[in-house]
C-alpha cells in the first residue's frame, strides 16, 4: 500500500480525509501537529504528504522548511491543506517547494485527483531520472505533446471573480483555460484596474513571465466560473527545451500579446469614447463568440467592460445607452446582445 502522512490539527477532518484515503487503498500515518508529522515522516518514509497550513506547534510551513533539510524527504511530494482565501498564502507556499494545494472545503474527488497526480508526476520523474537534452529531443507536433503535457495536469475551478494569480507572485505553473473566461488586468496605486488581455477555452496563460523568468507583471481573474488545467512550471520547461515546435509556438504567442497590447494602449491613447466602447464590444466578440452564424451575447458587468475600454463605469453605462437607442446593440437582463456588427466595426476604420 502506498503511504500517505496526513499532517492536520482539526480532529474531525483529519478523521475524514484519513478514511476517505484509507478507502482508496492508501495507507495513512495521521499527525495533529507538525511536529509529531515529521517525527512520523523520520520513522516511515510516506510517498507524499498532505499538510495543513496554519497548525499549533509547528505549521505547515515550518513542516516543509524542515522537510527541505532532509536528504531523505526533501522530494517527497507535498500538498497543502489552507481554509485561508488570501491568495499570498498559496504562493508562499509554492515558492517554498509546495506541489499543490487543497482549499477547504473539498470533495472527495477533488482530494484523490491531486493525490493521483501527485503520485503519477513522482513516479515518472523516478523512472526518467531527468535524462540529458541530447537524448530527449522530441519529435512530438506541439499539439500533440502538449496534449500529453495536459492529460497529467490537475484541474481547479474557479469562480466570477476569484484570482487565479496575482500581480508580483513567482510563477511555478502554466494555466490552461479547459472552459470559461478570464481577464489580466493590471492596477495601479490608486486601486484602478485596466483589462489588459481576454482568454477562454483553449488559451494558456502565465506563460510569460515563465519565458522570460520573472514575475507575473499582471492579475489573472475568472470573469465567469472557470476551469483550469494547472501545468507545472518544470513539466512546462522541460517541454520547451524538448520541443522545439512548441518553444516556437509560445514565442508567437508572446509576440502576438505584445502587439496587442501596444494596440490596445494607442486606442486608450487617441479614440474616442465611442471607439474604444465599440472596439471593446468586437474584441469581446472576436474572443467569445463560438459559430459565425450566432448572434452574439455575453453577460459582463459595466465595471468590467469599462476596464477593456478603458474608462470610466459611469460613461460606460451612458455609451451603452446611447448605443441600445441607435440600435447597435440590445441589453437583456445584464447581457449585451450586438445587434448590428457592422457599424460598430465601421467606428473602428
Amino acid at each position: 500500500m502506498i503511504r500517505i502522512l496526513l499532517i492536520e490539527d482539526n480532529d474531525e477532518l483529519r478523521d475524514n480525509t484519513a478514511e476517505i484515503l484509507g478507502l482508496a487503498n492508501y495507507k495513512v500515518d495521521a499527525a495533529p501537529n507538525g511536529k509529531i508529522g515529521i517525527e512520523m515522516a523520520l520513522k516511515n518514509t510516506p510517498a507524499l504528504i498532505i499538510c495543513d497550513v496554519m497548525m499549533p506547534v509547528l505549521d505547515g510551513y515550518g513542516v516543509l522548511h524542515l522537510l527541505h533539510k532532509n536528504d531523505s524527504l526533501k522530494n517527497v511530494p507535498f500538498i497543502f491543506f489552507t481554509a485561508k482565501a488570501e491568495r499570498s498564502d498559496f504562493r508562499k507556499g509554492m515558492e517554498m517547494g509546495a506541489d499543490d494545494y487543497i482549499t477547504k472545503p473539498f470533495s472527495d474527488i477533488e482530494l484523490l485527483a491531486a493525490v493521483e497526480m501527485r503520485l503519477k508526476k513522482a513516479a515518472s520523474l523516478q523512472t526518467n531520472n531527468n535524462p540529458p537534452l541530447q537524448q530527449t529531443i522530441s519529435t512530438e507536433s506541439s499539439t500533440q505533446a502538449l496534449q500529453n503535457l495536459l492529460l497529467g495536469s490537475s484541474i481547479n475551478v474557479y469562480k466570477k471573480k476569484q484570482i487565479i494569480y496575482s500581480e508580483g507572485n513567482h510563477p511555478v505553473r502554466l494555466f490552461y483555460i479547459q472552459s470559461g473566461k478570464v481577464k489580466t488586468l493590471k492596477t495601479n496605486e490608486e486601486g484602478k484596474e485596466l483589462t489588459i488581455g481576454l482568454y477562454g477555452e483553449g488559451d494558456y496563460v502565465g506563460y510569460t513571465a515563465i519565458l522570460e523568468n520573472t514575475i507575473y507583471k499582471e492579475t489573472l481573474e475568472a470573469i465567469e466560473e472557470t476551469k483550469v488545467c494547472l501545468i507545472d512550471k518544470e513539466d512546462f520547461e522541460r517541454l520547451l527545451q524538448q520541443n522545439n515546435e512548441v518553444a516556437q509556438l509560445f514565442i508567437k504567442l508572446m509576440a502576438k500579446n505584445i502587439t496587442d497590447k501596444e494596440k490596445q494602449l494607442v486606442g486608450i491613447a487617441y479614440n474616442s469614447l465611442r471607439k474604444r466602447v465599440a472596439e471593446a464590444l468586437m474584441q469581446l466578440q472576436q474572443k467569445y463568440l463560438t459559430s459565425e452564424g450566432d448572434k452574439f451575447s455575453i453577460h459582463i458587468s459595466r465595471e468590467d467592460l469599462a476596464q477593456i475600454a478603458g474608462t470610466a463605469t459611469e460613461s460606460m453605462i451612458r455609451t451603452l445607452s446611447d448605443f441600445k437607442a441607435e440600435k447597435l446593440i440590445d441589453i437583456k437582463e445584464g447581457s449585451i446582445i450586438i445587434l448590428n456588427k457592422k457599424k460598430l466595426a465601421d467606428m473602428l476604420n
